[in-house]
């Protein structure tokens, strides 16, 4: 969930100096494997710190930003646009909401509504109740076997910090952790690797239950040092600003080794990078 206010979201990235461009390159190079991923149980990619990526969930896609990480919309798009992605030799992040229902969606009607909480500042968008894994557990087994089913590396799960929020819900820290050590468990049962989008508060107590970060806006609130577990533990962060210009943020983002970008909130291909 994009952020407005008080609510963080994700991402880092930092590469080379900066570029400009919803389609060229700017500069990101660096090769798709962190450690690579087959097939086998137990197995799945782990991106490393550096490595450039391209955020695009609306808009018609742009396939050629030439860096190694694509992160889209997992329902909008099918698994001849993942193949075509990995033969360009992209890996492809799926991105997925966990913690919030989504009017828009094709299993909008599967979700009772004892579980759909208060909205979550975006239109359509309503919080959880994650202490009903009873509820939500088959539901999102079934939204991450899409995702597998469609040859996705990876998931974004967003939407994993409803506890910090006016949700409808009586939500704990430790409810939050239960359920989001649960989506962790459920990506890496299908063989992909999980990102732990903003929730920076329990960062210590899961960065090891996740394979990378999504950030947004730790810039902006003075938060990206909090990022630095996993970067120490050889995994990404992907990080994006949407208010600052690069020059704000970049420099910084190069010293915590960020993969960082500056996004605009429609998430189309615009970008630039440090």
């Amino acid at each position: 969930m994009r952020r407005v206010c008080t609510v963080v979201v994700l991402l880092a990235l930092v590469l080379t100096g900066c570029g400009s461009g919803s389609g060229s390159s700017g500069g990101d190079t660096g090769g798709a494997d962190g450690e690579a991923s087959s097939g086998a149980p137990g197995e799945w990619w782990r991106p490393r710190p550096g490595l450039a990526w391209q955020w695009q969930l609306t808009g018609r896609l742009d396939t050629s930003v030439d860096v190694p990480v694509y992160d889209i919309d997992g329902f909008h798009h099918s698994k001849e646009t993942v193949d075509a992605l990995h033969r360009d030799g992209r890996k492809v992040v799926c991105y997925l909401s966990t913690g919030a229902w989504e009017d828009f969606r094709p299993d909008a009607d599967d979700f009772p509504r004892s579980v759909i909480g208060r909205g979550n500042g975006w239109e359509g968008e309503r919080w959880l109740d994650v202490r009903r894994t009873d509820v939500l557990e088959p539901l999102m087994a079934e939204r991450l076997d899409m995702c597998r089913d469609k040859g996705f590396d990876a998931v974004e799960p967003d939407n994993m910090d409803g506890y910090r929020n006016r949700t409808g819900f009586p939500l704990t820290a430790a409810d939050q952790l239960r359920y989001n050590r649960l989506i962790a468990r459920l990506a890496h049962e299908r063989g992909m690797a999980v990102g732990l989008k903003n929730d920076l508060d329990q960062i210590p107590a899961l960065v090891g239950d996740f394979d990378f970060a999504v950030n947004e806006q730790c810039a902006q609130y003075g938060e990206c040092d909090r990022l630095t577990p996993f970067v120490a533990a050889g995994k990404a962060v992907f990080h994006a600003e949407y208010e600052l210009p690069t020059a704000r943020f970049c420099a910084d983002s190069r010293r915590l080794k960020l993969s960082s970008l500056l996004k605009r909130y429609s998430l189309d291909a615009w970008r630039r990078t440090c």
